[in-house]
């Protein structure tokens, strides 16, 4: 399975890029397949394991906040492997036309 996430921390002021690190670090930790980009996080292996990881980089994130907000977004598909480089190469594929 493949879960993307923002997780951003509430009433801690503007700037939450020390806090989204902590979060991030907690995925990279993991040892898990993992991607951030602009806008979210993305990990992939096993339902436990993926979702262990989640709920401690919003514990990371939320650590001296009154409130957190997550957003996730879950590809469940038995199976597959690789999918955070395998579904980027098949749409990068098909902008070339092979």
């Amino acid at each position: 399975m493949i879960v993307a996430f923002s997780v951003s921390p509430m009433g801690v002021g503007e700037s939450v890029a020390p806090a989204v690190a902590r979060a991030v670090r907690v995925v990279r930790d993991s040892g898990l397949p993992n991607r951030t980009d602009a806008m979210f996080t993305s990990v992939e292996g096993e339902w436990d394991e993926v979702m262990d990881v989640v709920k401690r980089a919003v514990e990371a994130a939320g650590e001296g906040a009154p409130r957190v907000s997550l957003v996730l977004k879950a590809d469940i598909r038995e199976g597959v492997t690789d999918g955070l480089t395998s579904k980027v190469e098949a749409v990068e594929a098909e902008l070339r036309g092979d």
